[in-house]
């Protein structure tokens, strides 16, 4: 049996789940999505995704043509119509389909579709044993000429050094400022350990603000870690004690190795591992239930 996919207020089967060639979404990236975790039926975190879905909307100018309330039920019932207790939510808004030129005005409708499915990005041996990570080619946009803070369609930056990690062996790939200061893995934040202390770059820097991110660094906090958000460079990743990274789809993850430098002892250290533990231990119950 196939997936139902939610498109503007229909559930619809997979095959008939379907937006127009003209949705600016498609002709120019214009729009914002979110993607959420699903966890024993618990929607993991959803009210600081829908602020990050509003908040990006609300930077392109993209009005979000649902109340949150419907939203949220439009999540919920498409997991339920899927027969989720686990799984991962792609939730997408468009600008909606308009003319062939850029003008967003000429867009009568944006357009909303949810998919929910199961995911693995990654298989069980790597949060056992850790990463291989690369520093990409491929800087950043720097934040002056668009915020990293919107989640919008245009990924074409990640994606290029995704391929450029994988055309080089590794698993995962660090994206580094035009000044050379890390940001972030290609869909992903990245975290370091040094004599107990945990590092990860400001958002100012130019990063997404990751959910996961967030409530690592508030379940840090509530185990004594100290927490700095601050600029550093690939040298702080080489001799720091640990590394790892975190984000929806890959949750809290080890790294090994990166640019062929072993972090620390070259297994997930202490913290990670406890990180780790005490992350899986929230993802069942903060959030909504369906």
């Amino acid at each position: 049996m196939g997936q139902v996919v939610y498109i503007d207020g229909k559930f619809l089967a997979e095959q008939d789940a379907k937006i127009s060639v003209f949705d600016h979404g498609v002709l120019y990236g214009d729009g914002v999505f979110e993607g959420i975790r699903l966890y024993e039926r618990n929607i993991f975190r959803l009210e600081e995704h829908l602020d990050r879905l509003w908040e990006s909307g609300h930077g392109i100018a993209l009005r979000i043509p649902m109340t949150r309330e419907d939203m949220t039920e439009a999540i919920a019932e498409t997991c339920r119509r899927n027969g989720l207790d686990n799984g991962y939510i792609r939730l997408v808004v468009t600008r909606g389909s308009g003319t062939l030129g850029l003008s967003p005005f000429k867009c009568a409708n944006p357009s909303v579709f949810i998919i929910a499915a199961t995911i693995q990005l990654y298989p069980d041996e790597y949060y056992r044993d850790g990463l291989t990570v690369v520093t990409t080619a491929h800087r950043r946009h720097p934040p002056d000429t668009f915020s990293p803070r919107v989640k919008s369609l245009n990924y074409l930056n990640n994606i290029m050094a995704k391929i450029n990690a994988i055309n080089s062996g590794t698993q995962e790939g660090l994206i580094l400022s035009r000044e050379g200061y890390v940001l972030e893995a290609t869909a992903d934040n990245v975290f370091l350990v040094k004599k107990g202390v945990l590092y990860t770059p400001p958002v100012y820097m130019g990063i997404l603000k990751g959910v996961t991110r967030d409530a690592v660094i508030e379940l840090a906090t509530q185990e004594g870690i100290p927490v700095r958000e601050e600029p550093f460079t690939q040298f702080e990743i080489y001799t720091a004690d640990e590394c790892f990274l975190t984000g929806t789809a890959a949750e809290v993850i080890p790294v090994r190795e990166v640019d062929s430098r072993c972090i620390g002892t070259g297994r997930p250290g202490p913290i990670t591992n406890r990180l780790i533990e005490k992350f899986r231990s929230i993802t069942g119950v903060d959030g909504v239930k369906i």
